[in-house]
């Protein structure tokens, strides 16, 4: 398994190259973009980050001010903009409660306790924490979303029915604990699953890993 996946790994950078994810200014802006994107394309999640950015209140201490509903009016092109302003607001209600609303002490947490603490916060749910320990403290843990269940499950390296953790314990036990490999792996799986391991009617004859076995 290592070397299948290691294989995914080689083609997929061969063939788009580095990806450069997450990106953003700073680890702050990263964890708005986690929790903004939820059930939404990137596109929308920059449109909503650079309203925040032109209302000049995209930083812990201005966001944790601003009143929910005129945080919910700014970030509007991220849909869902009332279920996310709350969101929003109980990350920073849990970041300032627990560390002064200061990311550096956040950061410094071993992984495992960080990730519990973070899996508490309402709204945030597995894919979410994953994605601010790795994108916005390069903590080594594995990322899973739909593309990259899409894309082991049509290559046979999961059941249909593998839950997030059983995905995310595949890759982290067969690859070393490097958050740059984690990092870059993940966004070329999404990368991906966008271009060529589509929903209906995947491209598996132009992919870069070939055909799939299975076309669901």
């Amino acid at each position: 398994m290592t070397s299948t996946l290691r294989s995914i790994y080689n083609k997929l950078y061969k063939h788009f190259g580095p990806q450069a994810w997450w990106p953003a200014d700073d680890p702050w802006e990263v964890i708005v973009g986690a929790i903004l994107t939820q059930n939404t394309s990137w596109v929308n999640v920059e449109r909503a980050l650079d309203n925040l950015k032109v209302k000049k209140v995209l930083s812990p201490g201005k966001l944790y001010r601003l009143p929910e509903k005129k945080l919910a009016a700014i970030i509007v092109p991220a849909g869902y903009y009332n279920i996310k302003a709350h969101r929003l607001k109980n990350f920073l209600e849990y970041l300032f409660s627990r560390y002064g609303g200061d990311l550096e002490k956040m950061s410094v947490v071993a992984s495992p306790l960080l990730r519990e603490e973070l899996l508490l916060v309402n709204g945030v749910g597995p894919e979410t924490a994953d994605a601010i320990l790795l994108y916005a403290f390069q903590k080594p843990v594995f990322v899973v979303d739909a593309y990259t269940k899409r894309i082991f499950l049509r290559h046979k390296l999961i059941a249909e029915n593998d839950g997030y953790h059983t995905v995310q314990f595949l890759c982290m036990s067969r690859l070393k604990p490097d958050a740059p490999l984690y990092n870059e792996f993940h966004a070329l799986l999404v990368r991906a699953g966008k271009e060529f391991c589509l929903k209906r009617k995947p491209r598996c004859e132009c992919c870069p890993l070939g055909k799939s076995q299975v076309a669901k």
